[in-house]
């Protein structure tokens, strides 16, 4: 059997930069087993696998270690392969997921993605998550991550976590963020427990850093920047229980894996 590969760079206009992910469409599901050895294999933070059906893709994600229930920057690549390659009239594309009815949508040069809101609730901080970020944040929520809120850039940029405390978190992995100096805030994110210990661009996050920063902002808009090694940008708006994430796609490889 051959599966084409599509190797995309998400959330930049720029090769080698953004969040890689594997795009693998296949013409019927595989046994979970194969996925996820293929995810093992391609080792990206995201191997996304797509079925299409009559209106719409079935659309699945695997880490090296696990399948994830919501990945945004693997969306945002699949729905660059689906536009590109395999429907080039296509405007709009529905994928049905675990998180159910992602829409993604073309808009000038950008790629929209409509993903549930995500909101965070304060909590207090685990000893875990202080242990791990080595320095106290102003303040810490939690929805399916915990959210550690700093003072500035320069304290998301500084910190070098420890990813044996963090991964003994109960929760899939860990946001920090703070006001950016040029846009309107900067984040990183780390998923030990996933096999992942800090992920270049992380557009499932911002369901839950774009509802906390547009209220503390006062902003329907937000330019957004993930500062990881690699960089990533996005533009995000939260609408109660939706939000909108876009950003840009650049293929970097395309190929074909044999079974």
């Amino acid at each position: 059997m051959e599966i084409p590969l599509y190797q995309v760079d998400a959330f930049t206009k720029k090769k080698f930069a953004g969040n890689p992910a594997a795009i693998c469409p296949l013409t019927e599901w595989l046994d979970d087993t194969t996925l996820q050895a293929i995810g093992r294999e391609n080792n990206l933070s995201e191997t996304a696998f797509l079925v299409q059906q009559e209106s719409h893709y079935e659309l699945r994600w695997f880490t090296p270690a696990i399948e994830v229930d919501l990945c945004g920057h693997a969306t945002l690549a699949s729905a660059f392969v689906v536009f590109e390659y395999l429907a080039p009239s296509a405007n709009s594309v529905v994928f049905q997921t675990k998180s159910g009815k992602l829409t993604v949508n073309q808009k000038n040069s950008q790629l929209v993605m409509d993903f549930p809101a995500r909101p965070g609730a304060p909590v207090d901080a685990p000893q875990h998550l202080i242990a791990g970020l080595g320095k106290e944040p102003l303040e810490v929520q939690a929805a399916d991550d915990y959210m550690a809120i700093y003072e500035n850039e320069e304290d998301i940029k500084a910190l070098q976590p420890d990813m044996t405390q963090l991964i003994q978190l109960d929760r899939r992995g860990v946001i920090i963020t703070a006001p950016g100096k040029n846009v309107d805030f900067v984040s990183r994110f780390f998923a030990p427990k996933a096999g992942i210990p800090e992920d270049p661009v992380t557009g499932s996050a911002h369901c839950t850093l774009a509802p906390y920063w547009t209220e503390k902002l006062g902003k329907t808009e937000l330019h957004a920047l993930q500062i990881s090694d690699r960089g990533g940008e996005l533009f995000c708006q939260a609408h109660q229980e939706r939000v909108r994430i876009a950003g840009h796609a650049v293929l970097t490889v395309k190929g074909t894996i044999y079974l």
